[in-house]
């Protein structure tokens, strides 16, 4: 029997560029998280503090989680958006999404909780999938090193080539003499 079936291919250039592109969309929005917050941290830790005094954290553990979100956010979206060092950043910001989240639950907002999911859910994607972040500057920095590595083998061989050649040159040289 033949059977009517249409094959989907995913070519990985494509997905090369959804990671991009997903990448960058998360990039920027954490960016813009801490760029808009980072000119009034103080207004943002006062905020956070009067939000959060209902659950049962410290003032003291939400004031300074809340001085770091603004400065973490701006790095790690900037580093995103970029592809530095992105396993590294999107690992950070899964930690930090955690600790919002616990700040969020504790005071029983489903609604920001609910929210959160899908950014947990786009930093899996992004992290799990990490082998297609080919445009990135991470890739670029590894290609570089890989091709300096390279060059620096090709001469140790090159080198190692030679010198083997000298020796058993001059071995062959001692035994005339002898």
């Amino acid at each position: 029997m033949n059977e009517n079936r249409t094959h989907i291919s995913l070519r990985q250039k494509d997905i090369a560029i959804a990671y991009l592109l997903l990448r960058i969309l998360i990039g920027v929005n954490y960016f813009n998280h801490g760029f808009t917050r980072i000119g009034n941290i103080p207004g943002f830790v006062e905020a956070t503090v009067k939000q959060l005094e209902a659950s049962y954290f410290p003032e003291f553990l939400v004031r300074i989680n809340s001085y770091l979100v603004p400065p973490v956010e701006l790095i790690v979206g900037v580093l995103i958006t970029i592809g530095l060092a992105t396993r590294s950043s999107l690992i950070v910001t899964f930690v930090l999404m955690i600790i919002l989240k616990l700040g969020v639950t504790s005071i029983q907002n489903w609604s920001a909780a609910t929210s959160m999911i899908s950014y947990g859910i786009v930093l899996f994607i992004l992290l799990a999938g990490h082998g297609f972040n080919i445009y990135s500057l991470d890739y670029w920095r590894s290609k570089k090193q890989n091709r300096a590595e390279s060059t620096a083998s090709s001469e140790q061989g090159m080198l190692n080539f030679v010198m083997s050649k000298l020796s058993g040159k001059r071995r062959r040289q001692q035994r005339h003499n002898f």
